[in-house]
């Protein structure tokens, strides 16, 4: 299981929710995605995800980058980690 930590260059809360109904309306697989979260940083939005894999995230990607361009986010490479533990309660 991996951690995905994406703080693109530029996102407002529009463009995320813009981006976040154009994933919805085209069905775009979201499977291996076990936890999604969307957070300001100062003044810019940033995402922390748990996928079940690398493989699942980039599947997941290659169909979200040109959503993300059509609405106008600007990307920055995300960071990867290794999770260790991974509880919900």
């Amino acid at each position: 299981m991996i951690g995905v930590y994406i703080r693109p260059e530029s996102m407002t809360a529009e463009q995320y929710r813009a981006a976040d109904d154009k994933i919805e309306a085209t069905g775009v697989s979201l499977e291996g995605m076990k936890l999604h979260t969307c957070f300001s940083e100062g003044e810019n939005l940033a995402v922390f995800d748990v996928w079940e894999s690398r493989e699942a995230f980039d599947a997941f990607g290659e169909k979200l980058m040109p959503i993300l361009a059509e609405v106008g986010i600007v990307m920055a490479p995300p960071m990867f980690v290794e999770m260790i533990d991974y509880e919900t309660r």
